[in-house]
Order: structure tokens, then C-alpha cells, then sequence
């Protein structure tokens, strides 16, 4: 099981490398990772298990969080019309996004980061993700929303980008032009 003890922080080297691509099919230890990173996020939104054994809670988790430098992101979150996503995916890409941005009125944050660092990350308001489930089978995903902003943070672990990267340090809490506001 996945604690806290087991997710670097920001300034560790892993979190800006470049992740691996996974060869599928995904090898048993892969697999088992990737299973690990769900059940933490799903551990870390159940009150008592959080409590337990002090785990923040998120709504995604990238490996290279657990300084594994390979490309594996779990997703667990409700939208707003209380859909659940939840995904646990190898090799997950953006095959298609809208000129349109969208952002976190209450900002960003994230396991590997001990701070609250405000402004606003925007983020584009649709994607199009493709990406291999735990099955193996190759799925497309349409995203807008609060799970479109979470795969887009996860993704970005792929490729060491941290959210702070995206937010405008002139003018932290400039929105960006036409995007959508979303609320958390």
C-alpha cells in the first residue's frame, strides 16, 4: 500500500524527468504499481482509511510521484454531475484538445507539493485522451471539467512539468482569456 512516506516531493529529480513508456502488455510488476496508485487515491478519499494512515487526500497520482519514472496515472474524482471517473492507465496521451482554456478557481494542488502555491493554471477546457486500461484494452476518453484539468496535471508528471509551471509569475491570478471558471 501506498502512504505518504512513498511520494517525493518537489525539488527530487524524478519529478522533471521525462517518464518511460510502458511496453505493453504491461509486465506483473507494472501492473501491480499501477493498481497501487488507484488504491491510494480511492484510500486517501475514504475519511477512515485517510485518517488511519495519514494519507492527503488526492483525486490522481502519477508514478513518478512514487519515484517510479514511467508512464502510469491513476484518477479517482465525481464531476459535477456526480459521474465517477476513475482510471488507472498506461501510457495515457492527448490526442486532442480545445483552444478553449478552463482553470481551478481555487487554484491547484498536488501530493508532491507541501505549499499552497496560488494563482491560476490554466488548462485546456476539453481533451481527448487515449490511454491502456489494467485489461489491457486501449480506450479514448472524453474529458471536460474537473476531470479533464485532473488528466492534464497527471499527464503532465509524465512529461516533469510541474502545475506551478503553467501559472503566469508576472501576474499569478491573470485568467486567461474566454476560459471557463471552474469551481472545486
Amino acid at each position: 500500500m501506498i502512504t505518504m512516506e512513498d511520494i517525493i516531493r518537489e525539488g527530487h529529480p524524478t519529478l522533471r524527468r521525462v517518464a518511460e513508456e510502458i511496453p505493453l502488455p504491461a509486465s506483473a510488476e507494472d501492473r501491480k504499481i499501477l493498481e497501487e496508485l488507484l488504491e491510494y487515491v480511492k484510500n486517501s478519499q475514504n475519511p477512515e482509511i485517510a485518517e488511519k494512515f495519514g494519507l492527503r487526500p488526492g483525486i490522481g497520482l502519477a508514478a513518478p510521484q512514487i519515484n517510479v519514472s514511467k508512464r502510469m496515472i491513476a484518477v479517482h474524482l465525481r464531476d459535477e454531475n456526480d459521474e465517477l471517473y476513475s482510471y488507472a492507465l498506461f501510457n495515457p496521451k492527448i490526442i486532442s484538445h480545445s483552444v478553449k482554456k478552463s482553470y481551478l478557481t481555487s487554484g491547484e494542488g498536488c501530493l508532491s507539493v507541501d505549499r499552497a502555491v496560488p494563482g491560476i493554471v490554466p488548462r485546456h477546457a476539453k481533451i481527448k485522451v487515449k490511454g491502456t486500461t489494467l485489461d489491457g484494452e486501449e480506450i479514448i476518453i472524453k474529458l471536460k471539467g474537473l476531470p479533464a484539468i485532473c488528466f492534464q496535471h497527471e499527464i503532465d508528471h509524465l512529461n516533469g512539468i510541474m502545475f506551478y509551471d503553467h501559472i503566469n509569475q508576472e501576474n499569478p491570478f491573470e485568467e486567461p482569456a474566454n476560459a471557463v471558471a471552474i469551481e472545486r
